[in-house]
């Protein structure tokens, strides 16, 4: 069984070093960095409702939608869950 030629080779490997070096869209951030800003971001939904509690599991939730918002590049729209 013959070689591939030259060509076909060569083009295998100057993608694989291609897709190598292109950066993605959004850099990894470790999970760690995602939950303290989740944490920081619903405790302040938290405290501008004045602490009211009962809403403990709503302000975790909006918290990771806007970090999540906020890691993919996306605009943040204030009031999102109330």
């Amino acid at each position: 069984m013959a070689a591939p030629p030259v060509r076909a080779r060569l083009r295998g490997r100057v993608n694989q070093k291609v897709l190598a070096a292109t950066p993605t869209a959004v850099a990894p951030h470790p999970c760690e960095d995602r939950e303290q800003l989740i944490r920081e971001t619903a405790y302040f939904n938290a405290e501008g409702r004045g602490f009211e509690p009962g809403h403990e599991l709503e302000d975790w939730l909006a918290a990771e939608h806007e970090v999540d918002l906020r890691i993919a590049g996306t605009e943040v729209k204030q009031g999102f869950y109330g």
